[in-house]
């Protein structure tokens, strides 16, 4: 469980991270739109676990890769955004954030449960 600190850090890291992409994220990833879906801090706020969406991307894995290439570059442009609110400026750990994927597979997965024709109970049989 997340503390009140470590989720009013995250969410200062995510509203800048999401600011950074959407002005800069051009230059990495063109044609691609990047959403920034949650922000995960340690404790002592030295890590920060980010999770990527991506839109209009053919490979996320490659894109995910872009991002950690040049994973300095993007803490470099956060720590100059919230210096004055922070100590260090936490290391950055990019993941892909896959739950819209997941609910789309199970979304699948019950349509094609609801269309199969159900199987009659038997009536029980007494002896």
């Amino acid at each position: 469980m997340e503390s009140k600190r470590q989720q009013k850090f995250a969410g200062v890291i995510q509203k800048d991270l999401a600011e950074i992409f959407q002005r800069e994220g051009m230059n990495l990833l063109p044609n691609i739109m990047v959403t920034i879906t949650k922000v995960r801090v340690t404790p002592d706020l030295a890590i920060a676990r980010v999770f990527l969406s991506f839109f209009n991307s053919g490979n996320n894995t490659l894109a995910l890769n872009t991002i950690k290439a040049h994973s300095n570059e993007i803490r470099y442009k956060l720590g100059s955004r919230i210096k004055d609110q922070v100590r260090i400026v936490p290391h950055l750990e990019f993941f892909i954030d896959d739950t819209s994927e997941y609910v789309e597979r199970m979304d699948k997965l019950f349509d094609k449960i609801s269309k199969e024709p159900r199987q009659a109970e038997e009536p029980e049989q007494e002896d």
